[in-house]
């Protein structure tokens, strides 16, 4: 064991794909320890940000807070949402309703906002008055609800097992952040993407979530293929006949057109990460059972298969212990193409529009699509697409060279 080992260590192109993968993981753990940010999370004001500059984000709840003089910090309030165009405006409707003008006082707000607000009906049809007149004096309305108030507001967050909202803090209406105190602004190596999210945390996360997929179904399609492979090769007759029926079968029918048919009935709700990897795998195992299979006919007659045959051990034993063994190298080898395959085959559904859904983690192909419904390669936002190209080239690269180190390992035709 620890000979063969060596050798595969001493594959220069096991060696080399093996570090590149093992870099990609690397980065997939470390970055999001270092990076907290939801990746899904949008931070910045606007859409495609260019890679490598400031952008002002909207987190500042954390920031420190300073206390202004309340009757300051109301004054700044009200000015800033009745302005004087404002006031003439009320006093303009409450004329029209019949409340005489020397009875109003535009300088005194809390007697003017309480005239208005037993006044005004946004029901009510004043002649000569229009549409947008109308609309206007409802929008200001909605602006001044609340205008008097001397309450802060609430922040609350909801309860896991009530489900409740818990208050957690409370924000005066006299207290402030001081801008030049706060960091509101980050650095975005590689930009933001249409939604104004950080490409770079999104492209990781991504990159985590495309991996377990790439996993969970190569190792569904390696499971189901070695297993029809050793059962069609050993036990051979009827029990081979009809799987390789059913091989056949789905070797008639393209892969991944039966993939797409798939994950279309099963619908956009139910279609999570692990269900599709599992509908990739169960899709994906027909030329593993193929080539396991055609391993272990050459196999079955050896001489120590035909011994343990003659000592009257099972099947079951026959093939676990005489038989896989000497196939296992061939096993890994699949298991990684099957990975490698997934990955490529979870991209290219959703890019169709048929991969996870969109509202709970991203997948590099998901970002594929983003960027082409958003027309990122026909307005040059080459960041928002091209990382996730080189992503998905550098992963399908690394585990293809792996496979072949492995390849000259193990194939004694392949030997120098």
């Amino acid at each position: 064991m620890k000979h063969t080992l060596r050798q595969v260590f001493q594959s220069g192109k096991f060696v080399v794909g093996f570090s590149i993968f093992v870099t990609i993981l690397l980065i997939v753990i470390i970055y999001p320890l270092i990076v907290t940010d939801p990746p899904l999370e949008i931070i910045a004001q606007g859409t495609f940000f260019e890679p490598g500059i400031y952008v002002n984000v909207y987190d500042s709840v954390s920031a420190p807070k300073y206390t202004l003089n309340l009757d300051n910090a109301a004054t700044k309030r009200i000015a800033s949402k009745l302005k004087e165009n404002d006031r003439l405006a009320i006093r303009d409707y409450l004329v029209a309703v019949g409340i005489p003008e020397a009875d109003i006082d535009t300088e005194n707000t809390e007697q003017l906002l309480g005239m208005w607000e037993t006044h005004f009906d946004p029901k009510t049809r004043i002649a000569g008055m229009t549409n947008a007149q109308r609309n206007y004096y409802i929008r200001l309305n909605t602006s001044l609800q609340g205008l008097l108030s001397t309450e802060g507001a609430t922040i609350a967050v909801e309860d896991p097992d009530s489900g409740s909202l818990v208050a957690v803090d409370s924000i005066g209406q006299s207290d402030y952040v001081n801008v030049t105190r706060v960091a509101n602004v980050r650095f975005l190596p590689l930009g933001t993407d249409n939604f104004g999210r950080d490409v770079l945390t999104e492209l990781v996360a991504a990159t985590r979530v495309s991996l377990q997929i790439g996993f969970v179904a190569g190792i569904t399609a390696t499971l189901i293929g070695l297993t029809f492979g050793l059962l069609a090769g050993y036990i051979g007759g009827v029990v081979d006949d009809v799987i390789m029926f059913f091989t056949n079968l789905f070797t008639v029918i393209p892969s991944f057109v039966l993939l797409i048919l798939i994950s279309f009935s099963i619908g956009q709700e139910r279609r999570g990460a692990t269900t599709v990897a599992v509908v990739i795998g169960l899709t994906s195992w027909v030329w593993t059972a193929r080539a396991v299979r055609a391993q272990v006919i050459s196999l079955r007659n050896r001489d120590h298969v035909n011994l343990s045959k003659l000592s009257g051990h099972s099947i079951a034993y026959i093939i676990v212990a005489d038989i896989l063994p000497y196939i296992a190298s061939y096993v890994v080898m699949a298991l990684i193409l099957q990975i490698s395959s997934a990955i490529l085959s979870e991209a290219g559904l959703s890019i169709l529009g048929l991969g996870p859904r969109t509202t709970e983690v991203p997948t590099l192909g998901l970002m594929m699509n983003w960027a082409m419904i958003y027309q990122a390669h026909i307005l040059g936002k080459w960041w928002a697409y091209l990382p996730v190209l080189i992503t998905i080239a550098l992963i399908t690269f690394s585990m293809n060279l792996m496979n072949t180190g492995l390849d000259q390992v193990f194939n004694p035709a392949l030997r120098e």
